[in-house]
């Protein structure tokens, strides 16, 4: 699935603190290897692939979630992928880091991140139908 020039990590989904589950956005969280170099903090489309060898499109965020901690958020990998519902914790999966959607950003409240979520996750479907 990877592409020229794509970056492609690999690591183990783990539990997270269930956020966006409520949001609406369930998302995986991606445990990688120590000394894993991510790309800079922010909102990529790009792909995800189930230690089954399935793959879906994915919105993927890296960064601190500035929204919930203004300070000392660790830094993570959590992936949203389009059209899926089910229980990925402890495989071992693939992620694919494709495009900048929009840099990381810092928002009032739940609702007006939700909103922005829902854009983001247009915004990777629509480029993953033009190819």
């Amino acid at each position: 699935m990877a592409t020229d020039g794509e970056l492609v990590l690999e690591g183990v989904v783990v539990t997270g603190d269930h956020r966006g589950r409520e949001l609406g956005f369930p998302t995986a969280n991606v445990e990688l290897p120590a000394g894993t170099v991510l790309p800079p903090d922010g909102v990529y489309g790009g792909w995800f692939e189930r230690s089954d060898g399935s793959c879906f499109v994915a919105a993927i965020s890296v960064g601190t979630r500035p929204t919930y901690y203004r300070e000392g958020g660790g830094r993570l990998l959590e992936a949203y992928l389009l059209d899926f519902d089910g229980d990925l914790y402890g495989e071992r999966v693939r992620v694919g880091v494709g495009p900048l959607v929009r840099g990381q950003a810092r928002f009032e409240d739940s609702e007006e991140l939700t909103d922005q979520m829902r854009r983001d996750v247009e915004a990777v479907r629509a480029a993953a139908e033009r190819g």
